[in-house]
Formats: C-alpha cells, structure tokens, sequence
C-alpha cells in the first residue's frame, strides 16, 4: 500500500510504498485487548499487603463477655468487623505477570499500526532531523493538524527530542523499536518518519510477518 510522505507544514511531497502486512493488515481487535491487558498487568508491582487475624498485634481474648450487657457479640480486637482490627480476604505480594506469545504482541502492533494508517492517524513525516525545543515542535505539531495527542516515532533514540516534546501536553516521542499496544493507544495521531517507517518495517514486517514456530527437530526433541 501506500502513505502520503509530508513536509513540516503538512503538505504532501509524494506517495511511498509501505510494508502492506505491517500497515495494511485487518486489526485484530481481541490480540490487541489481550496485548493491553498482559501489558497492563505486568507494570503492577505486586507489593500490596494486608495483615490477616492470624499476623495482627493484638490479643485474642473477648472485648466483652458473651451474654447479658444487650450488646453485639464481639470476638477479639483483631476482629476484621473492629476499627483497627484485621483485614479479611484483603490483598498479598503476588505477581501479576501475563505471557503473551511473541506473535500475538507483534501482531498487536502490527494490528494497530494498519488500524491507525486505515483511519487517517498515521502521518509520515519527511526528514529526521527535529529542532528539540518545546515550541519549535509546538510549531511542527500544529503544522501537521496535531491538537489533542501525538506520537512521534523515530528510528533510534532522540534524547533531546524526547526531553523537547515532554513539556507539552499529551505529547510524547520514542524510537520505532519501543512501539507498543498501550503507547499506541494513548494517542490520536501517530507521526513516523521515513527511516522509522522503514525500522517498523524491519522489525515486524517482511516474511517473518506471517511465520510460524517451527516445529522441534529430532535431535532437539531428544536433547
């Protein structure tokens, strides 16, 4: 397929032929939720601890004797029904990690890349070279018809850029080999530039697109 290359200013300068299973794909919508969710659950740390009966401070003899005084029932001060008391069915270190098979997250990016080029949110940008101060690239992205949220995508990593375009609202920058599901999906526009195309290109088009795991060879499977 093909994607318009503009200038700063957003004028079109010409047509380029882009990897159509990276950016001409039918998104595969559930892949994508999967990718997010498996994201999502592996930033959490996993540290929330609360202290049950048997691990709270306090003595276990009754507040109260069990008949007479026309009150409640009470058991202990660690009773999770007392202010203080223990905490019942509350959380404990555990790890949240998800597995997600490395075709399914390539997939995802790659689903989502031809979800944004198919609605008109992918801009490829001419050129490389970024001026990295804050109201230059307020300039660039207001050239290019960006207000609410924007991605720049760079083939390595821009350090100035980055540090440039933190300063404006909803606006970030990072290099094509960082891409993921929830970046992506956090912003309206994606701007790439034509050797970040060509890098999103080298990492998750071409024939190892459609390739499946191998099967194990004999002398694998007996080793």
């Amino acid at each position: 397929m093909k994607l318009p290359l503009v200038d700063a200013t957003g004028k079109e300068l010409r047509q380029i032929d882009v990897d159509d299973a990276v950016f001409g794909i039918q998104p595969n919508l559930p892949v994508i939720h999967q990718a997010y969710k498996a994201q999502r659950a592996n930033a959490r740390q996993g540290t929330a601890s609360t202290l049950t009966r048997s691990a709270h401070s306090a003595s276990t003899a009754k507040t109260r004797r069990q008949k007479g005084t026309g009150k409640a029932r009470q058991g202990g001060a660690s009773s999770p029904v007392r202010r203080g008391g223990a905490v019942a069915h509350g959380p404990h270190p555990r790890s949240y990690r998800q597995r997600l098979p490395r075709r399914m997250r390539r997939l995802a990016i790659r689903s989502m890349l031809s979800q944004r080029a198919a609605e008109g949110g992918l801009i490829v940008l001419d050129g490389e070279a970024f001026e990295p101060k804050t109201q230059a690239l307020k300039q660039l992205l207001d050239g290019l018809g960006i207000v609410r949220s924007g991605l720049i995508v760079t083939a390595d990593a821009n350090l100035p850029l980055v540090r440039g375009i933190r300063n404006l609202d909803a606006m970030h920058a990072c290099p094509a080999g960082t891409l993921n599901v929830e970046t992506l999906l956090g912003h309206d526009q994606i701007v790439m530039t034509e050797a970040a195309v060509r890098r999103a290109e080298a990492l998750w088009g071409g024939p190892q697109a459609g390739l499946r795991r191998r099967p194990p060879t004999a002398t694998e499977e007996g080793a």
